[in-house]
């Protein structure tokens, strides 16, 4: 991630300030600081939206008509006190009540919101601070750095095993699902949207002249203008009909949508809701579809959607079926789940498994060491790669080494790619190369073979180890070395003693 020091250093002291200022919950305050972003954004996205129709000579009316003390330029200079009155009571529920376009994709998601900062010297201070970041003035690149920066406080697990994925195998999955321009992309457990933002990104670049394209020590591209995009039909589906997010979590709605606003996507589509829930009826709407959904969750079983079959009510299991439904065929999804899906004895286990290699194409498992997700969880996962429709032949295995970090809870990078590059060209040429040696990284495995051990996915039941001989000298050989080394001992010391003084 390219941001500049001194913004990062701005965003630390803005995380100082939220917890000495008694806010400790990473999650309550990105929210917090979300409100912040918006209110200023809210202003400059105004004062833009004015400029443009000004350009096409059509009235305009601002929305904040009759409400002008709630713009930011107006009471960001108030002292702290009034401060903190004027944008608790007056400012905070004006946001909350905004339906007009895409200024308020974030206000919609307002209702339930509360204002929780507790002091006045910290609400001056973090608008000092937001202020001085000069969002709007950034280009979009570093505007979502600024956000993604923020996000990466957020160090603890939440609820029912969710935790941020890191981007690095949010990259990886995308390249192997290979979105375009076309697509419906979802995630029906979109938590901070990063698979959403990556796809975006992944679909800006593939149509960005490769000269304008700058990566960084991480693999971050920027400068992803899209150049080759001359269509403005086709930025119009991008920003508004391609990528659409779920979550049961108010919070994470709210910090989904500023995190694709702020990563360019305008108009995107998150939703309130649980889509493993009776209330979700959508189904074979996506052409794409990726996520990482909670692991080791469970749903009240009176509560499961009646197009689940899977008797069960492990989140695990049941995310996956949820994915194959939404996937019109032909679809691809890319996901990850936890070991246990891959080899589970239940029955809901199994008829997963039978799903995935009867009424899918499962394409590709991506086996990853268990430090990926530390310091979060130390649970091992896989990566699996499946198109609806058809049914599978053979099974594309790869087994992941290093990510390019240390598996420890440290994280440290090491060269920062580890494996991934060789996954995604061996997935790609996977059909050319048509691997069999399993004592390699990747190789096939027939269905067959896959049915005869009970649908059992796991890569330890199909990888050969090949167990080097060691040769050892006879035993009258070693013992005779050690003689000799004891004599040679022995000669050493009666020398040193004669050296010693009489």
């Amino acid at each position: 991630m390219r941001l500049a020091p001194e913004l990062k250093s701005k965003i630390d002291t803005l995380w100082d300030r939220f917890w000495s200022g008694g806010l400790s919950n990473p999650l309550q305050s990105i929210e917090q600081m979300s409100y912040l972003i918006f209110m200023k954004r809210l202003e400059d996205m105004d004062a833009v939206e004015e400029k443009r129709t000004a350009a096409k000579k059509q009235p305009y009316v601002s929305i904040f008509t009759g409400h002008e003390n709630c713009r930011w330029s107006h009471w960001k200079h108030l002292s702290a006190e009034q401060m903190l009155i004027h944008v608790r009571d007056v400012v905070f529920p004006f946001i909350k009540t905004i339906h007009n376009g895409e200024k308020t994709l974030f206000a919609t998601h307002m209702k339930d919101a509360v204002f929780m900062i507790p002091k006045p010297s910290l609400l001056q201070e973090a608008v000092g601070i937001i202020d001085d970041l000069n969002i709007t003035a950034q280009n979009r690149d570093t505007q979502g750095d600024i956000y993604e920066y923020l996000l990466q406080q957020i160090s603890t697990s939440g609820k029912n095993g969710q935790f941020r994925t890191p981007r690095h195998i949010i990259r990886m999955m995308v390249a192997l699902a290979d979105p375009d321009i076309n697509d419906r992309i979802c995630d029906p457990a979109c938590g901070t949207a990063g698979f959403l933002v990556n796809a975006y990104e992944y679909i800006i670049r593939r149509y960005t002249s490769p000269e304008m394209i700058e990566v960084d020590e991480d693999g971050e591209a920027y400068n992803l203008i899209g150049d080759r995009i001359t269509d403005p039909k086709h930025w119009e589906k991008l920003w508004t009909d391609t990528f659409y997010g779920y979550d049961f979590d108010s919070t994470m709605v709210r910090i989904s949508l500023m995190n694709m606003v702020l990563h360019g996507i305008r108009a995107p589509q998150v939703q309130l809701t649980d889509t493993l829930s009776k209330g979700f009826q959508e189904k074979e709407r996506y052409t794409i579809v990726l996520a990482n959904p909670p692991f080791k969750g469970s749903i009240d079983k009176t509560d499961i959607n009646d197009l689940l079959s899977l008797p069960t009510t492990k989140t695990e299991l049941l995310f996956v079926e949820r994915m194959m439904l939404l996937l019109q065929t032909g679809g691809k999804c890319g996901v990850i789940v936890p070991d246990g899906v891959l080899f589970g004895s239940s029955n809901a286990h199994k008829k997963l498994r039978e799903l995935l290699l009867t009424k899918c194409q499962l394409e590709g498992i991506v086996s990853m060491p268990s430090g990926v997700f530390k310091p979060y969880a130390g649970v091992s996962t896989a990566v699996l790669v499946f198109t609806k429709g058809g049914s599978t032949e053979k099974v594309w295995f790869y087994d992941m080494e290093s990510d390019g970090y240390s598996l420890d809870d440290k994280r440290t990078p090491i060269d920062r790619k580890g494996d991934i590059p060789d996954i995604i060209e061996r997935f790609r040429k996977r059909k050319e190369e048509k691997p069999v040696d399993r004592t390699q990284k990747c190789f096939y495995v027939p269905i067959s073979e896959i049915k005869e051990n009970g649908y059992d996915l796991s890569l330890s039941r199909y990888k050969e180890i090949v167990y080097e001989e060691i040769s050892y000298e006879k035993s009258e050989v070693i013992l005779q070395k050690i003689e000799d080394l004891e004599d040679q001992i022995k000669e050493n010391i009666k020398g040193l003693r004669a050296l010693l003084p009489k």
